[in-house]
């Protein structure tokens, strides 16, 4: 099958006039090559509709990469130069059986993802955060700093929006919690969602904008855009620019916040955090835009809160640590804690209120954590999140929306 797709494939690059040809011409005349080609032999729908699509896509589309992100059941795809690609399929990395023909064919695909988007990588600029047409999140590393070969990897976007139902009904919330962070979203509380590496911290936030009022003003800012708000018509995306070759041109997050500042915000969504941008979330947090959301890299509640200590260090390393921590403690009102558990279900672990600043410690009221039951296994985690003795401390800004405090 490899060698009769690069028969096609050579067919058509060899002939300038098919290059020429629009999109479903050029797939009509693979089609009737393969079938030419293959008059004798036996090949299921299946193989055919394959071979046109790699023949087809390693032209004009994607390569390889096209039949993968087709495939509803992946959700990443990892290419870790031409002849090792792997794909995460329901939890589980695989390697995908095929490869790029040569490292030069795999930077062929990499330029026109980057292209496309309005981004460009090479060997001056080798790292690159890009997204597909389809809002997929990419990442590129190109050689030398990839040692073995051109480096892609893919997080693929959802075409359904995500929503907390559907979260309760993978079985990564209690209704109950659903129903009590719709209420603190409408509240305008400002919410924090932290977590591991592919704990499904975008798929989250994604959840809770939906709860937004649609007669709301919302600004997103993100390094590559991937969030799904569908409900809300007064809504900017901002996506960051990486600087061009002579380092010019560049837009970060600091500035894409520090601009949305005065297009008159009702809530500031930040995809995810992870630097200096911090110290301008947190102080756009605290400047009268409640409900804000954002999300960041780490391994509890607690750890959250040292990591974006830190992330204000990188902006300011003037300011005291006990400045630092009294502002976090101003600005976030809720952690939500996710984690991707050993046998790879996504589940949120901790739900806990930031109650204030005391004693050189942000104090944490944990409101809700994961335990889990006697049909836990080292196979299969079985457990809930659980509502803990603790009441809800700060209770204003849901006096304020008229929401009562029984919960």
């Amino acid at each position: 099958m490899v060698e009769l797709t690069d028969a096609l494939r050579a067919d058509v690059v060899s002939n300038a006039e098919l290059t020429r040809l629009d999109d479903d011409g050029l797939e009509q005349h693979i089609r009737r090559q393969l079938d030419a080609r293959t008059a004798g032999e036996y090949l299921t729908v299946t193989d055919k509709v394959q071979i046109v699509q790699q023949v087809y896509g390693s032209i004009r589309g994607l390569g390889l990469l096209d039949s993968l992100l087709a495939d509803d059941a992946v959700t990443e795809v990892m290419v870790n130069g031409p002849d090792h690609i792997f794909a995460e399929r329901n939890g589980v990395i695989q390697q995908v059986p095929g490869s790029f023909e040569s490292a030069r064919r795999l930077e062929d695909v990499i330029q026109r993802i980057v292209g496309t988007a309005g981004r460009e990588v090479n060997q001056a600029n080798p790292i690159v955060d890009t997204r597909l047409a389809d809002g997929s999140r990419v990442n590129v590393v190109l050689p030398p700093i990839a040692l073995d070969g051109p480096t892609v990897t893919i997080r693929k976007f959802s075409r359904d929006p995500m929503t907390i139902r559907r979260l309760v009904g993978y079985g990564s919330l209690t209704t109950e919690v659903a129903d009590v962070l719709e209420i603190l979203v409408r509240s305008k509380h400002n919410i924090f969602i932290s977590g591991g590496t592919g704990s499904g911290k975008t798929t989250f936030l994604n959840a809770l904008s939906n709860f937004i009022q649609s007669d709301e003003r919302i600004i997103t800012i993100e390094d590559s855009a991937e969030l799904q708000i569908d409900n809300v018509e007064n809504l900017v995306r901002l996506e960051t620019r990486n600087a061009n070759v002579a380092g010019a041109g560049g837009i970060t997050m600091r500035d894409l916040i520090r601009s949305s500042l005065r297009m008159r915000p009702e809530r500031i969504v930040v995809g995810e955090v992870r630097g200096a941008e911090a110290l301008d979330m947190l102080q756009a947090m605290n400047t009268g835009h409640d409900g804000s959301l954002s999300t960041g890299h780490a391994n509890s509640t607690r750890d959250m809160l040292s990591r974006l200590e830190t992330m204000v260090l990188q902006a300011s390393a003037s300011l005291p640590l006990e400045a630092i921590r009294q502002q976090i403690a101003s600005a976030l009102d809720i952690v939500v804690h996710l984690s991707r558990l050993r046998d790879h279900s996504r589940r949120t672990m901790e739900i806990a209120e930031v109650v204030g600043y005391r004693d050189g410690k942000i104090e944490l009221n944990t409101l809700y954590e994961f335990r889990e039951d006697a049909n836990t296994s080292l196979a299969r985690v079985s457990g809930a999140l659980v509502r803990t003795d603790n009441p809800l401390r700060n209770a204003e800004k849901l006096r304020l929306a008229g929401h009562t405090t029984d919960f």
